[in-house]
């Protein structure tokens, strides 16, 4: 479940469940979830195209919430009676049923499966007609009941006469009273009597003013009539109380179709409320898969501006399962993720998505994610312990049948470190043969991805010129984070750019370095560098013993503090064949210092033709070694002693 909030997955259920009316459905619109049964999720995703088609086509469907219909229920279930505003419920609900059989007879042209639920709600025109004639505007009506009627109209009567001589007494004796008006007090007619002249007025004090200055009298001439009125009050409730227990009895006769309409209704609010939510999105209804492949074509992501999003094309499990995203910050890396994860849970939840029809996705056991920082302070979890704790948690659940996506993969410790362990879990996410994107910043895993099979580097564009994120993914390329060139762009000094060239990637061509540093030979001419200019740097400290350096190991090579990996062992030279961004060089070991020992980043008997050789290349070196073969070359590069 956390993943559903990671990647946003509860929003779009909570959209959903906005375009429910019952709140039966907006509780099922919430808890829905993912299926593993692909025919299911294909009825599903069809029964969504053809609300949409529905509501496109006949408009919107007649619905009603339904939120009282429950209570209407369990009161009949314990033979209570229905007062008139939970009769009313019914009655709008017996209409609604009506306007939606009615509904769905027009949606039968549109060659729709759902429109013939219609079929399945029951019409019941003598409840509704009945209800409609006894209760008007939450009340039972006078024409109820010729009985009902006559009480009604007695009552008035004997109300009018009572008001009548009420009044007189107030005209003939204006003097004795407070007030010029008839006043009603806990249920009898009162004149508001001064307390000076309340002998003067016969009759029953019923109630006294807060000042004490006024009485509430019954007057003695109106007893007989309040008593009149009083037994027609009582006659009036029996009878709206015979009335009421008639009507529910009437919808208990028939409570069984009531409750198959209920069920119809709630099954057609779900239905149509995926259809809603479709047009609402712009989405459409996408193919599934029966490979471990997905195919994303101008997808974008539900909860971002649709006019304004970058459309979003993806490719993963055709020839590459794992997909390593690079570019610069704030350039979409972690929105591809979010969309890809989000759309393959709406996908398998039966929903349409933001993309073209001919995209595809496959059904997965999982999607496992690791997005955020993920600082905890309650647990005392760092960014970097806490990506590792769900990275390795992710690697124990992941297999097969899942996808996996990982955000800034081996960030927040030391660069060397952080690329071995990125490396070794992209190792292990390959062995597991689930599909993954990760998104990462390290050149060396760049160089990996390029090199090892079932991987395929991909890139966030980025446009120079206006120095703005383009957020389109371009897969087949790895990308650069363009933070120097944004700087200098942005107007950063010179000399502070110079400095920034020279902590990330040194500033002095190696030429001038060893002239300062004259116990270090010349490295290879083929190599340059910035021809910049700084002051004399004191001498590292590097191993001084070639044969410390092992393949696989992780060294810096001074100068220019640059990470590399050892890819050929000490020469007669004492030179070391050092990988560095995709380059192979030669470099005397005294410009070298170990930063992590192979036997630390890889496992044993690890083939490292993955990452120092290209593909073509280690095909030919495999025949070469088995047999002779017309026109199989081996390309050497420059510094490759292998």
């Amino acid at each position: 479940m956390n993943n559903f909030i990671t990647l946003e997955f509860d929003k779009i259920l909570g959209k959903l469940a906005e375009n429910a009316l019952s709140e039966t459905v907006k509780t099922r619109c919430l808890e829905l979830a993912p299926s593993l049964n692909e025919a299911e999720v294909r009825r599903w995703i069809d029964e969504t195209t053809q609300a949409k088609r529905i509501i496109e086509q006949i408009g919107t469907p007649p619905l009603s919430s339904m939120s009282e219909l429950q209570k209407v229920i369990d009161l009949i279930a314990i033979e209570a009676m229905l007062m008139p505003n939970q009769i009313s419920h019914v009655s709008s609900f017996l209409v609604s049923c009506r306007r939606m059989k009615t509904y769905l007879k027009k949606a039968e042209t549109t060659d729709s499966n759902i429109a013939w639920y219609g079929g399945s709600i029951y019409e019941l025109t003598e409840l509704e007609n009945e209800i409609e004639r006894c209760i008007r505007n939450g009340i039972v009506d006078d024409k109820a009941s010729a009985q009902l009627d006559s009480i009604r109209r007695q009552i008035v009567i004997t109300t009018d006469q009572i008001k009548a001589k009420l009044d007189t007494l107030l005209r003939k004796n204006k003097a004795w009273f407070s007030e010029s008006f008839v006043s009603v007090r806990n249920g009898h007619y009162t004149l508001p009597v001064k307390r000076e002249h309340k002998n003067d007025v016969a009759g029953t004090v019923i109630e006294m003013s807060n000042t004490k200055g006024t009485c509430f009298i019954e007057p003695s001439s109106v007893s007989k009539l309040e008593s009149e009125l009083y037994t027609l009050q009582i006659e009036e409730d029996n009878e709206v109380r015979r009335i009421l227990y008639t009507l529910t009895a009437l919808i208990n006769d028939n409570l069984t179709a009531i409750k198959l309409n209920i069920e119809a209704m709630e099954t057609l609010d779900f239905l149509f409320a995926k259809g809603k939510l479709s047009i609402s999105m712009k989405a459409s209804p996408v193919g599934i898969n029966t490979g471990r492949e997905i195919h994303i074509s101008n997808a974008k992501h539900p909860l971002l501006n649709q006019n304004s999003a970058v459309p979003l094309n993806f490719e993963s499990g055709y020839k590459n399962a794992g997909v390593v995203i690079t570019g610069p910050n704030t350039g979409g890396k972690t929105v591809v993720l979010k969309t890809v994860g989000l759309l393959s849970l709406m996908v398998q939840s039966g929903l349409h998505v933001p993309a073209d029809d001919n995209s595809s996705f496959c059904m997965h056991n999982m999607v496992l994610c690791d997005i955020g920082d993920g600082q905890s302070i309650a647990e005392n979890l760092s960014t970097f312990s806490s990506h590792m704790k769900n990275v390795l948690e992710i690697l124990k659940h992941a297999n097969k049948d899942s996808l996996v996506l990982l955000d800034e993969l081996g960030s927040g410790t030391d660069p060397a470190e952080g690329m071995g362990l990125a490396i070794a879990v992209l190792d292990e996410l390959c062995a597991k043969g689930c599909l993954f994107a990760v998104t990462t910043h390290y050149p060396e895993i760049k160089e990996y991805a390029a090199n090892k099979p079932g991987l395929v580097n991909a890139r966030m564009a980025f446009d120079k010129e206006s120095l703005m994120p383009l957020y389109r993914l371009e897969i087949g390329e790895a990308g650069e984070s363009c933070a120097l060139y944004i700087a200098e762009r942005l107007g950063m000094p010179r000399q502070m750019l110079k400095r920034a060239q020279e902590a990330a990637y040194g500033s002095l061509c190696e030429e001038r370095w060893l002239a300062a540093q004259q116990s270090i030979p010349t490295p290879d001419k083929n190599v340059t560098a910035p021809q910049i200019v700084k002051q004399k740097e004191p001498k590292p400290k590097i191993q001084s013993h070639s044969s410390k350096f092992n393949i696989g190991d992780s060294v810096i090579v001074y100068p220019q503090k640059e990470i590399g990996i050892v890819y050929a062992p000490s020469n007669e030279k004492g030179e070391i064949g050092v990988q560095i961004k995709g380059k192979k060089r030669l470099v005397n070991h005294k410009r070298i210092k170990l930063h992590v020992a192979a036997s630390e980043l890889y496992p044993e008997n690890y083939d490292f033709s993955i990452i120092f050789d290209s593909v073509e290349n280690r095909k030919a070196r495999r025949i070469l070694n088995k047999r002779h073969e017309e026109g199989n070359i081996v390309i050497i590069k420059e510094g490759d002693n292998k």
